[in-house]
């Protein structure tokens, strides 16, 4: 009983995460598929920019768990004013990163897209995917303010239980953003056809609209979210206490961003091979995103409701908690693989491209569903983790990991080796094993109980 509980809590802060996170992936997903009419190249830039962006939106959802942690136990244990000061700690976060982003975009946007057009192709020019790249780069830096407001909203009433607005304002904004790709991208009622240009400013306007009902919304029923009332009379908070976020949260921060980085970085060592094989990344990592939104929201799931438990005292409670939701995690993901793979060579034909990209697609969407299940275990190991505090254990558990082994195996096997690229692609993505072996023994040792806000 006590089992079914949980899951119960789990699913009913999970599944709006799931859904608001699937429509916000889905945003992404429009603009590819659609995208994906117009060509190669296109199809290409969009997914090279893309991977660009996922790094500043991974530093900006770092940054802002750190926060979080003591967000989630400041709410347990009913500190009102400490939960005020992560949230303006967000904004903080959120304002340099957007800074340091936009200035990296508008500067080095031509360095950035030229990593991955350096691989040998027959059918696809390296000349037109930059120009397009750079058109839709321009344009959807306009979406970084927007974005980055509504994840500190979403986020600081997510860790009070309320996950419901967030997903609602995501659904809206995905159907914005479906009807001006459609307007925009192909000229349809009288609108003028801008290609890769239309499915940025259908984003940027998603994007948005998204931000304004989050915002609006929350602010509306601030007499139910009371930790709003007042927030915006200083910005300031008590020196102690946002030193005591910053060492906490940079751990995260840089974790976030440099874990994006790396996989960055594989695929630019993927991209050695052939630009195809972007372009098959890009199908795959289409449909598997808009999936994987299952177990990284069951994963903030777990860490919230881990959070809260450790914030209110209760530690062996929170350790049979974060057992009980890995297996279930794990156990949720199996049938994700099999959704995946179904998928697998239906998915592909949406996009007008060669027999050749198709392929390369399926065989990078079957590889990545067999690690599903890995995956969903090792986000509630990395979770349950972090919700203690344990901030330079998951940093050197995630990003260095990724940097020190998983990018060396995977340029080494690319450069140095005659292997298939799925061959190499799934020896990549087994090394995640190692991690969660790792994990589990840190998890089975209890390293992470504690509570930081006591």
């Amino acid at each position: 009983m006590r089992e079914n509980r949980i899951y119960k809590r789990a699913l009913l802060l999970a599944v709006p995460m799931m859904i608001q996170n699937g429509i916000t992936n889905m945003v992404g997903l429009v603009d590819n598929v659609m995208v994906g009419k117009l060509g190669t190249e296109s199809m290409t830039a969009v997914s090279i920019v893309g991977q660009l962006i996922f790094v500043f939106n991974l530093a900006i959802f770092g940054g802002i768990s750190g926060p979080g942690i003591y967000g989630a136990q400041y709410y347990g244990q009913g500190n009102e004013e400490g939960f005020r000061n992560t949230f303006r700690m967000k904004w903080w976060i959120c304002v340099f990163c957007m800074l340091f982003g936009i200035t990296a975009f508008l500067f080095a946007n031509e360095w950035l897209i030229g990593l991955y057009l350096h691989g040998e192709s027959d059918t696809i020019n390296p000349a037109l995917t930059m120009h397009y790249g750079k058109q839709y780069l321009m344009i959807m830096l306009f979406s970084i303010l927007p974005f980055s407001v509504t994840q500190i909203y979403a986020s600081s009433l997510r860790e009070t239980g309320c996950s419901v607005k967030p997903m609602i304002a995501g659904v809206i904004s995905v159907l914005v953003d479906i009807v001006f790709n459609y307007l925009l991208i192909f000229g349809k009622f009288g609108m003028p056809q801008m290609g890769v240009q239309g499915a940025a400013i259908a984003t940027v306007l998603a994007r948005v609209v998204e931000c304004l009902i989050v915002v609006i919304w929350a602010h509306a029923c601030r007499q139910k979210h009371t930790f709003l009332l007042g927030i915006y009379r200083t910005l300031f908070m008590p020196k102690d206490t946002a030193v005591m976020m910053i060492k906490k949260g940079l751990p995260i921060f840089f974790n976030e961003f440099l874990w994006a980085g790396g996989m960055a970085a594989q695929t630019q060592c993927y991209s050695t091979k052939g630009l195809e094989l972007v372009a098959g990344l890009n199908i795959s990592n289409a449909i598997c995103n808009l999936l994987n939104v299952v177990f990284v929201a069951l994963g903030s799931a777990v860490g919230i409701l881990i959070g809260q438990t450790l914030g209110a005292g209760k530690y062996e409670k929170a350790k049979k908690d974060a057992f009980s939701l890995m297996w279930f995690t794990g156990g949720v993901c199996i049938g994700l693989t099999v959704i995946l793979v179904a998928l697998s060579g239906v998915f592909p034909r949406a996009y007008e491209t060669t027999d050749e990209v198709r392929k390369y697609g399926q065989n990078f969407i079957i590889i990545t569903a067999l690690y599903f299940p890995v995956q969903g275990f090792l986000n509630s190991l990395y979770f349950t983790l972090r919700s203690g505090g344990k901030t330079v254990v998951t940093f050197l558990f995630d990003s260095v990991f990724s940097w020190v082994v998983t990018v060396p195996v995977a340029l080494a096997l690319c450069m140095c080796t005659p292997l298939s690229i799925f061959v190499v692609f799934a020896i990549v993505q087994s090394l995640d094993l190692i991690k969660v072996a790792v994990g589990y023994v840190l998890i089975r040792r209890g390293v992470w109980i504690s509570n930081i806000v006591k």
